[in-house]
């Protein structure tokens, strides 16, 4: 009898899997280029350890927060702080960074033009028409020679604020996510790297002028204060931090995109 209770045992165990381990699973919005890309980067980093990684791409600036604070997503990564500080003030929200992750240099580009130089009087210019980068999109091109501003170092100035302006540039401010989709209909436009990638421009050859890599305009992982401190996404923050996705920065974007860390 006792040999067949021990068959019996050993039976089961082999017939009878062990109950599989159930991963934790984080939702993250993010844009497509770069920061959905570096998130693939960390998915087998995650899974590793029990966490699966689900990446929802948005194409717009909004509904990434909108969606956190409603908590339909745990957290996103597609935004500076500076732009997550001006919708906290307009929303009335409580949206924290968790961890700055990379640094994309703005840039100015042009269909028409290939030099500043070449930027005739009166050009017309199209600028992201949310209050962050608009400041952002102005010191930029005071950076570039082509304004001045009343307040050189205010990070959101606005078009108000342009003390000198010599070629009397014309400039429309629009969604940022349309401002690839423009740039054959305008002179020059000032767009964020994520969408220039996405558009194939190449910020490191077809910019007519760039942010150094000393710009604070960090792009930072954001969730709620209810669930900043959780365990899946302290390893999403430190997997964002590894080895491997610096050297997939590095090699993926070749300066368009460079590592905070």
């Amino acid at each position: 009898m006792k040999r067949l209770l021990a068959l019996a045992a050993a039976l089961a165990a082999v017939l009878v899997p062990p109950l599989a381990f159930a991963a934790e699973t984080l939702t993250v919005a993010a844009t497509a280029v770069p920061h959905a890309e570096i998130l693939e980067v960390v998915k087998p980093v995650l899974a590793a350890e029990g966490v699966d990684l689900k990446v929802r791409v948005f194409t717009d600036y909004v509904q990434p927060n909108v969606q956190v604070v409603e908590k339909r997503i745990d957290a996103n990564y597609f935004q500076t702080q500076q732009y997550l500080d001006e919708f906290n003030r307009n929303r009335g929200t409580h949206l924290v960074a968790v961890e700055n992750v990379h640094v994309e240099p703005l840039g100015l580009y042009s269909r028409k033009v290939k030099t500043l130089a070449e930027l005739a009087d009166g050009a017309k210019v199209a600028l992201p028409n949310d209050p962050s980068n608009t400041g952002r999109a102005l010191l930029l091109l005071q950076k570039a020679g082509l304004i001045t501003l009343k307040d050189p170092a205010n990070p959101v100035s606005t078009l108000k604020d342009i003390a000198t302006n010599p070629k009397q540039l014309k400039f429309r401010e629009l969604e940022a996510a349309t401002l690839p989709r423009v740039l054959g209909q305008v002179d020059a436009a000032v767009i964020n790297t994520n969408y220039a990638l996405d558009a194939k421009l190449d910020p490191s050859k077809d910019a007519l002028a760039i942010e150094d890599s000393h710009t604070p305009y960090v792009n930072v992982l954001v969730a709620r204060e209810d669930n900043q401190d959780s365990p899946s996404l302290k390893k999403l923050a430190a997997a964002l931090h590894g080895a491997a996705v610096k050297e997939f920065i590095k090699n993926k974007y070749r300066g368009a995109v460079v590592p905070a860390f």
